[in-house]
């Protein structure tokens, strides 16, 4: 089955189905990309979609080892490169204070953290900062 339906609406905008779900939502163009920038582009998606799959990864790690995971949250800035455009670099912050998890726990939220799939699976080329408070 097919994860999600894309259709082009004109202006450099797209709508995008997840077909599980039937969750929808629009993309547009960057501004600097020729776009009105009004909603998430494809890039600032998967820049996002790293943060996200970070966080999906902490919560699987603790429900499987029963640790307490009651505050995470994290912002994420994209810097785009050029010839050929692409994310060049990408900066993550994760805010995982007050979960009472010891040193030794958090190390190992950091490495579970790191290995998720979208971290996985981007390009070598790209950049990465990670800065983790706890």
């Amino acid at each position: 089955m097919a994860t999600a339906k894309v259709t082009y609406s004109g202006n450099l905008r797209n709508s995008c189905t997840h077909i599980q779900s039937g969750t929808e939502f629009v993309t547009d163009a960057p501004i600097d990309n020729k776009g009105k920038g009004e909603s998430f582009s494809p890039t600032d998606l998967v820049a996002t979609a790293y943060l996200s799959c970070m966080l999906t990864i902490i919560g699987i790690f603790c429900q499987e080892h029963d640790l307490p995971f009651e505050h995470g949250e994290g912002t994420v800035t994209k810097i785009m490169a050029s010839h050929p455009r692409r994310i060049g670099r990408l900066e993550l912050t994760l805010d995982l204070t007050n979960n009472g998890w010891d040193e030794k726990t958090c190390t190992k939220i950091e490495r579970a953290a790191k290995t998720c799939p979208v971290a996985l699976s981007v390009s070598g080329h790209m950049e990465i900062e990670l800065i983790f408070k706890f």
